[in-house]
């Protein structure tokens, strides 16, 4: 059963081939005996989820049907959960119990899914190789000696070991996407706006966005389904109807226009990866696509921008954990500073730490003008670029990442060269549009993925392409060896 996708699993369901319970319990006896390798969970909801998966058969005895009724899931451990740990994958939040749920875990409940528990993460979301969780790294199935990619790189490995069918995720500057083409999996970044961001954990405001992680383009279409709409408790959540992203999954590709950026395959590029690249190329044309070069001239000014607005953000958005409210609080402060500089030193780990001072120093007088509005500009420049290629092409190609992934422990020395790593996928968070990665073949036995962007509210188009692509490839159907 562990094998099946969300698609095959609501068709053994729909077909009473198992119920929502057996299959319910056979992934937690996996997740128990497989994840001590991988360090993918921080929390298991064994009780919520028998409970959750029960409820699912019952609605169904009762004529109900879904593509998510009875389907288990696992959520990233910064979307609230009403009773529940809910971490960030840090020593500030280990002790906090969400008091309500969040908007993407009560809409995916109420669509029927099964909650096996949260998964791990960078802490805050800060970084690009699931190192820095106060629960300590997780674990690559392809190779336990190298990263799954971060933020979301718990969820990734859950799913690409086959512990469960798929996952929610976030994504602020590439956190869907690199642990997707790390792991060998379809992971979408949505259109900023497009799923709420209502009772998840922020860490940029303004670049944040939740999405799917699944092994397809269909499963990724299903839960996106569940997750995708308009929410009035989320200020940024933008009133436009969701369509049936299944239902567009088998559409032409005839004619459809791929630019592909000039700007990608740069020095930086592993020449492995860019052969893939130039494989998947080949294939999308073989299903009829037209290919255009194309050039994004403000790509290479993308990584400082983002480096400047993310952390501004961070610095902004966790002042609130002060050590009053909730979270950490240090042992027997002697005064108010003293209780701020203690809390918040002994809760956050070094690289929110840092996040933390490179934003607050950028928006510090004097500084503001020279950094903040400078890289809210270039960020401008950056949209202005996408928009004049959606002009002339359809979507826009090239890979998920410069290289596969690295040794754990390989980056830690020098931050800026795991930043460096984040230069295709940032660009989609900076304008706010849909992106997707999908898996494109291997390099020395690690997954790489392709990764394609398309205009605002076009994520159908995305998962139309990779559904095809996979109907014609099989890359997302290799397993790691041992899972």
């Amino acid at each position: 059963m562990h094998q099946l996708t969300l698609a095959e699993i609501a068709r053994g369901l729909a077909d009473k081939k198992f119920s929502s319970e057996e299959l319910t319990k056979v992934l937690l006896a996996r997740i128990t005996q497989l994840d001590p390798q991988l360090n993918s969970f921080i929390s298991l909801t064994e009780e919520l989820a028998l409970e959750q998966a029960k409820a699912a058969d019952v609605r169904r005895a009762n004529g109900e049907s879904g593509a998510l009724l009875g389907a288990p899931i696992a959520h990233k451990d910064l979307f609230c959960t009403q009773g529940i740990r809910t971490s960030c994958g840090s020593r500030m939040l280990d002790n906090f119990k969400a008091p309500y749920d969040a908007t993407v875990v009560s809409k995916l409940a109420a669509a029927g899914t099964v909650t096996l528990g949260k998964t791990n993460m960078d802490e805050f979301a800060m970084g690009s190789a699931n190192e820095s969780s106060w629960y300590g790294a997780v674990k690559n199935p392809w190779n336990l000696e190298h990263v799954p990619g971060g933020s979301s790189g718990g969820s990734a490995a859950a799913v690409a070991a086959r512990l469960l069918p798929a996952a929610t995720a976030t994504d602020t500057g590439g956190s869907i996407r690199q642990p997707a083409a790390f792991t060998n999996l379809t992971g979408l970044k949505p259109t900023y706006g497009r799923v709420s961001r209502w009772g998840m954990i922020a860490y940029a405001s303004s670049l944040d966005q939740g999405g799917p992680l699944a092994r397809t383009a269909e499963d990724c279409a299903i839960l996106l389904q569940g997750m995708a709409g308009f929410d009035p408790n989320d200020s940024t959540s933008i009133d436009e109807p969701v369509p049936d992203y299944t239902a567009g999954l088998n559409g032409s590709l005839q004619g459809l226009r791929i630019g592909v950026p000039k700007e990608y395959f740069g020095a930086g590029l592993d020449p492995r990866i860019a052969e893939l690249i130039q494989n998947s190329i080949k294939e999308l044309q073989k299903l009829g696509a037209v290919i255009k070069e194309i050039s994004l001239p403000n790509m290479q000014h993308a990584i400082p921008a983002y480096y400047v607005i993310a952390p501004a953000e961070a610095s902004s958005n966790l002042s609130r954990f002060d050590g009053v409210r909730f979270g950490h609080r240090c042992e027997d402060p002697k005064n108010l500073e003293d209780l701020y500089k203690r809390s918040r030193g002994e809760g956050f780990g070094a690289e929110v730490q840092r996040r933390i001072m490179v934003g607050a120093y950028a928006l510090s007088a004097g500084y503001y003008d020279a950094y903040y509005l400078k890289a809210q500009k270039i960020r401008r420049l950056v949209k202005n670029d996408f928009m004049s290629a959606f002009n002339e092409v359809d979507i826009i190609l090239g890979p998920t990442t410069p290289n596969p992934a690295w040794k754990l422990g390989a980056k830690n020395s020098d931050p800026v060269a795991a930043y460096l790593e984040d230069v295709y996928t940032i660009t989609a968070n900076l304008a706010g549009l849909p992106g997707l990665s999908m898996p494109a073949g291997f390099v020395d036995g690690l997954p790489v993925g392709v990764q394609l962007l398309a205009p605002y509210f076009q994520e159908g188009r995305l998962l139309n392409v990779a559904h095809q692509y996979q109907l014609n490839t099989d890359w997302h159907t290799r397993t790691p060896t041992g899972f």
